[in-house]
């Protein structure tokens, strides 16, 4: 079976091309998908320019997220069946019509949920549980900074920590997204500016802040960690400013953000009593039992369907990833394909 995919060597957004192959044999544990839906997350972006540490050295099929129809199962798979409509998460290669995949990395799509909505949910949602609960160890009322508040981290983000009670505050890149960020119920949203600072002691008033979800780096998170009270956690787990609209890297822009980015010192990080913790959400594809732990307890919590901000067909993906890159979107990104090629 022939399938199309966006293949490229990590370096430029204009290396990535499409290409008709065939499909890679079905193993045992694996099955075939017909993908529907496939959903954008800044680490595509960063592979595809080659500043994901993760990246492939050789060509590749970018990719992280997706939905679609099982339309072969291998003689091991267990609780998969060809026709089933699924979503799941790979390292690397959802950037395809179809695609062969562990049958352990594939969920049932929810009856009332679209494809798009499936595509849409998996990476940011595990992001947003893995930093607020597993690393934040969130408590009841606890008051908690989410930077990209209207993006499918923070809008999950903040939803998770609802379930407890929080004070939530969001940061957004501009006006037309506060609006937005309310009706997801955040108790403040701020606009970043050279005023952030005094924004954000105005947003806390009195109240400690206790978590921040922390993914722009650079000044707004040493802002951040200092406005945070004793006892409390920051944790990183992306840094947007490194990010440029382009189809290459602005090296000029990078190093300089490298060589300003914040210094914090571990030693004194005893005296102050606070924590910095980060993580990569690719450490959960390598634990597998860790990722549907996980999946199980988000169940539980009914956090509602996911935010599909806007839709682009596959043959415009370069374009979907273009408009990604401006920092202009909100709610997910996703690139649909009607009919998989067969």
């Amino acid at each position: 079976m022939k399938r199309m995919v966006y293949r490229l060597k990590a370096g430029s957004l204009k290396a990535m091309k499409t290409w008709q192959e065939e499909m890679p044999a079905l193993l045992p544990n694996e099955v075939w998908i017909a993908v529907k839906a496939i959903g954008l997350n800044f680490a595509d972006v960063f592979a595809i320019w080659g500043l994901y540490k993760a990246t492939p050295k050789e060509a590749f099929i970018p990719g992280l997220e997706y939905a679609g129809e099982v339309i072969a199962c291998g003689d091991q798979v267990q609780g998969v069946r060809k026709g089933d409509h699924v979503m799941g998460v790979t390292r690397f290669g959802a950037y395809a019509s179809h695609l062969s995949i562990d049958y352990r990395y594939v969920l049932p799509l929810p009856s009332d949920w679209t494809f798009e909505a499936g595509a849409s949910y998996l990476v940011q949602v595990l992001t947003a549980y893995y930093g607020l609960i597993e690393l934040g160890n969130i408590q009841k009322n606890d008051t908690v900074l989410i930077h990209s508040a209207a993006g499918g981290v923070g809008i999950w983000a903040n939803r998770i920590a609802k379930q407890f009670a929080s004070f939530t505050v969001g940061t957004v890149g501009n006006q037309a997204k506060v609006a937005f960020c309310k009706q997801e119920g955040y108790n403040k949203v701020i606009v970043r500016g050279k005023d952030f600072r005094d924004s954000l002691q105005q947003a806390l008033g009195e109240r400690e802040l206790k978590i921040v979800m922390e993914c722009i780096g650079g000044k707004i998170l040493t802002e951040s960690f200092n406005a945070m009270a004793p006892m409390s956690r920051l944790i990183v787990y992306g840094s947007a400013q490194y990010a440029t609209p382009g189809n290459r890297p602005n090296y000029i822009h990078l190093i300089r953000k490298y060589l300003t980015r914040p210094r914090i010192d571990p030693q004194n990080m005893t005296n102050l009593n606070k924590s910095v913790m980060a993580f990569n959400l690719i450490w959960l594809f390598e634990r597998v039992e860790i990722m549907h732990r996980i999946l199980g307890n988000l169940e539980q919590m009914n956090l509602g369907k996911p935010h599909v901000g806007h839709t682009f067909p596959f043959p415009e993906l370069p374009e979907a990833i273009r408009l990604f890159q401006t920092g202009k979107t909100m709610g997910k990104v996703v690139v649909t394909l009607e009919d998989s090629m067969s």
